[in-house]
């Protein structure tokens, strides 16, 4: 079955072939992109769907989420907004949460949480543990999250569990829970954050990187949220796809990204939730660091599942223009999780697409808070369908 999507007023495809075309449309084989070109040129379909002069982007590619945990913390946000700092303590109620919740609360929390990002516009997302903390239940929400996605994280060092000392719990981490957890995910992740009294400095991080690696998995880092430290230089010498934060940032930090390839994801809506320095995100493309957006979405530091908030906070608070956002919240999403098939339209490409109820993407940034994006597969498609 092919569908021809036309009518499109501004076609943003992230292909450095293609760039930002005008009276669009596209064709989709199957699951995947066949053609894309000038409306005028557009080859028969099966299918036929107009967007009637809205913008169609690459849908967006969510790269660092949390979303597999139940309970919640409005509370702290409430703190954090009368000038109570964040240090991760929080998490561990989350654990609890999550430990007490059965298997059928979680998974249709998953699924609520999925729809929601799907109705914004969001594709691909990531999904990491770390709110088990124990063997059985690493493994248990590693296997509720990869009923939704393929880009699955194993964070058992999420945080050291109150009473268990750091040694211990990182052979619990590369020993036994890593080997239960290592076939339900692709990636491995670490909070590496000297500054915070309940994650883990850089010796304890790299021993859980190499352990990850070494049983097949690949590497993610959160660094440098809550203070300088030594995360950024550890993603870039153990060549991590991506380093998460990157809130505090030395030059010997910018110049190692911009001397590798690990992508530098940042998460306003972090600071945007816990009154924190937001990153620069100016000085790290200036440098020619490879930048993506995500959200982050968790119960203690931001609950926002909406890329499109992401992409007006970058805007607003870190430097970046409205085209460099978007580039950032899909091809960047892309380069972070290390796909080549999504994050970009072009022949051979995920037909994975979001349609702005809007002229152009910069009503992403222009119109913050207002529900503009969709999935082309969700709902949305069958309204704006036209035989």
């Amino acid at each position: 079955m092919t569908t021809l999507v036309t009518g499109i007023g501004e076609l943003t495809t992230q292909d450095p072939e293609r760039g930002t075309l005008q009276d669009a449309a596209l064709v989709i084989d199957d699951e995947l992109i066949a053609w894309v070109g000038p409306a005028a040129s557009a080859p028969a379909a099966d299918e036929r769907i107009d967007v009637e002069g809205r913008a169609v982007v690459p849908g967006f590619v969510d790269s660092h989420s949390h979303l597999a945990f139940a309970g919640d913390r409005a509370d702290e946000f409430a703190a954090r907004m009368a000038g109570e700092r964040y240090d991760g303590g929080g998490i561990a109620r989350t654990v609890e949460a999550t430990r007490a919740a059965p298997d059928e609360v979680l998974r249709a929390l998953l699924a609520r949480r999925v729809a929601e990002l799907r109705a914004q516009g969001t594709t691909t997302v990531e999904i990491k543990s770390g709110y088990g903390l124990t063997v059985d239940d690493e493994l248990r929400t590693l296997r509720l999250a990869a009923e939704v996605t393929p880009e699955t994280t194993f964070l058992g060092a999420h945080v050291v569990p109150a009473g268990t000392d750091v040694d211990s719990y990182v052979a619990l981490v590369t020993g036994e829970m890593l080997h239960a957890c290592a076939p339900h995910a692709r990636w491995i992740d670490v909070f590496c954050e000297p500054a915070s009294p309940h994650a883990f400095d850089g010796d304890a991080a790299r021993t859980v990187l190499e352990a990850g690696r070494a049983a097949g998995l690949g590497l993610r880092v959160h660094g440098n949220q809550l203070g300088p430290g030594p995360g950024v230089r550890l993603a870039v010498e153990l060549g991590a796809a991506s380093v998460d934060h990157c809130t505090y940032l030395t030059g010997d930090d910018v110049d190692a990204l911009a001397g590798g390839d690990t992508v530098a994801t940042l998460l306003p809506g972090v600071e945007f939730s816990t009154r924190s320095p937001y990153p620069d995100a100016r000085r790290l493309l200036d440098a020619g660091v490879t930048v993506a957006l995500a959200t982050d979405c968790n119960p203690g530091t931001c609950s926002s599942s909406s890329m499109p908030f992401m992409i007006a906070l970058a805007v607003r608070e870190i430097g970046m223009t409205p085209a460099e956002a978007l580039w950032a919240a899909t091809a960047g999403g892309a380069r972070a999780l290390r796909r080549t098939d999504i994050g970009v339209v072009a022949p051979g490409n995920r037909a994975d697409l979001a349609v702005l109820d809007a002229p152009t993407h910069l009503h992403l940034a222009y119109r913050p808070g207002v529900p503009l994006a969709r999935s082309l597969r969700s709902p949305t498609r069958r309204r704006l369908t036209r035989r």
